[in-house]
């Protein structure tokens, strides 16, 4: 029978070896897998079946803002993330609570509370640091929408999001150009966009805001 799993994907080696001990301490049933970019998350994620929370950092290469989050939540929905940031303002913390996080853990938590609040999680509820932001009726349209995204449309609009032609798309993620094509007409479809260029805007709006 496979061990029960934690995922921990931050791109900072000594924040990941430090939480780890945290819940090797406070979570000894379950084994921890580590990933340091939005690719290598997406590879844990597809060759182990047996995680059930995934603790993520939103600033890790190859991430825009929420889009590890939302990628996640749309193609493991059963698997619940807890967004664990040194970016606690409140607007943030509200955004992750919309994009479909479970939880949110600020990185000056002490090892208490972070262990309270994966606790809390895995017992299935969700945990939050109090917050007198509202909910945003854009973010809730724009959740929305790029939840009608299939995974390999979503990889596809990141890579738009990032300049690339359709020809450096398909050699990005090994498909053919036409498969491209089809894909990028969907997902603006999907998206209400009209543009490559306004798909690309969508995807930037998935960033803090500055000063944030």
């Amino acid at each position: 029978m496979t061990d029960s799993t934690l995922l921990v994907a931050d791109d900072h080696p000594l924040f990941r070896a430090a939480l780890i001990q945290v819940l090797h301490e406070r979570f000894p049933q379950f084994r921890t897998l580590e990933a340091a970019s939005a690719a290598t998350l997406g590879e844990a994620l597809q060759e182990h079946s047996e995680i059930e929370l995934v603790l993520l950092d939103l600033a890790m290469p190859g991430a825009r803002g929420f889009s590890s989050l939302l990628h996640v939540r749309g193609e493991y929905p059963q698997v619940p993330v807890v967004v664990i940031s040194s970016n606690e303002h409140p607007r943030v913390i509200r955004r992750a609570q919309q994009f479909g996080a479970a939880g949110f853990i600020p990185k000056s938590s002490s090892a208490e509370d972070m262990g309270k609040a994966i606790q809390a999680v895995l017992d299935g509820e969700l945990s939050f640091p109090h917050t007198d932001v509202e909910s945003s009726q854009a973010d809730a349209e724009l959740a929305a929408r790029l939840a009608q995204l299939t995974p390999q449309q979503f990889r596809v609009l990141m890579c738009l999001a990032d300049g690339l032609l359709n020809k450096q798309i398909a050699h990005e993620l090994g498909l053919a150009e036409n498969t491209v094509k089809v894909h990028v007409t969907a997902i603006l479809k999907k998206l209400e966009c009209y543009s490559r260029t306004q798909a690309a805007v969508l995807v930037k709006s998935l960033e803090p805001e500055s000063g944030i």
